[in-house]
């Protein structure tokens, strides 16, 4: 009996030896999941990028747009998706900050159901006014809401959308009152800046740029301390007094909680790699949008002072959709 268990137990290590070792990654290609349709920033930005992260890899990758309920349906699964890293999940600020703190039951956790492979790209946003308001600088406006509170308003792309919570963010930091018109959609919101139906609106800067640029709206400042090649003349938040009016649409890279170390740093160095990539670089700034760069120490800090400071302005602004 003795003999036959050592057999066993040598057989068995046997096959522990000779078992074979998970196959290097990748071997088939991968799948980039956006939360939004085609044709959007978000979506013209990641392609980019992919086709740079694809020759990284040395494997085809698939963009997927899976659109619906402000990103929580793309979210969720890939949440519940396989950690192999072959389904990789385009988060944005709204996925992975913003929708677990207005939406009742969103069907993941943004920390705990994934993984970061990292930041990816940052789309600031810029201030604009109707010319026929009479300001030229953010120092203006402030002076000019104070004076007159609740009388002035402002076009969003709808309740909950990054330009709203820039507006709000705006009106706490700054101590100001203007009323929140919603619309259906960012370039809605500016159409109706631009023809004085409101007074001002937030969008990106590629989106505000060509009213500006027929006169038809007033640039006041960028949601950034960094200058932007789409909108060099305009004023950095810094340059104009208001370091913490940061307002960027920003989006990075995660996989499902359980992924190999090992394909993590795979997918990060082939997003590293793109993101330094100098033709893409000058392209993507030209388009409004800058890429990120960084250790994961620094994404780490950025993503709990996003939590931190999209907290306060949810609960100080009473948003919900349920």
């Amino acid at each position: 009996m003795h003999m036959k268990f050592a057999l066993l137990g040598a057989c068995a290590a046997t096959m522990a030896l000779t078992a074979p070792a998970r196959a290097e990654y990748p071997e088939e290609p991968v799948t980039l999941v956006i939360p939004f349709g085609a044709g959007g920033i978000t979506d013209l930005v990641t392609r980019r990028i992919a086709e740079k992260m694809a020759a990284g890899l040395g494997t085809d990758i698939i963009v997927e747009n899976r659109p619906g309920a402000g990103g929580t349906i793309a979210a969720r699964s890939v949440a519940e998706s396989d950690a192999d890293g072959y389904t990789v999940f385009v988060g944005t600020v709204g996925s992975q900050v913003v929708n677990p703190l207005i939406r009742d039951n969103v069907g993941y956790d943004p920390v705990e159901s994934f993984e970061p492979v990292g930041l990816m790209a940052g789309t600031p946003f810029l201030l604009a006014v109707n010319p026929g308001l009479g300001v030229e600088t953010f120092g203006d406006l402030v002076t000019y809401a104070k004076e007159h509170p609740g009388e002035l308003n402002f076009g969003s792309a709808g309740v909950a959308s990054s330009p709203h919570l820039g507006l709000e963010l705006l009106k706490y930091e700054e101590g100001i009152d203007i009323v929140h018109i919603p619309f259906n959609s960012g370039r809605e919101a500016v159409n109706a800046a631009a023809s004085n139906e409101v007074d001002m609106t937030i969008d990106a800067a590629v989106v505000i740029m060509p009213q500006v640029k027929e006169g038809l709206l007033v640039p006041l400042m960028l949601g950034t301390d960094r200058k932007m090649v789409a909108a060099p003349d305009v004023p950095t938040n810094v340059e104009a007094g208001a370091p913490e009016i940061s307002i960027t649409s920003w989006n990075g890279l995660f996989v499902p909680s359980g992924t190999p170390e090992d394909v993590v740093s795979a997918l990060n160095t082939a997003l590293m790699g793109a993101l330094a990539d100098e033709e893409l670089i000058a392209a993507l700034e030209a388009q409004g949008t800058l890429l990120f760069t960084g250790s994961k120490e620094e994404y780490d800090a950025f993503i709990e002072a996003e939590r931190t400071r999209w907290s306060t302005i949810v609960e100080a602004a009473a948003i919900s959709i349920n």
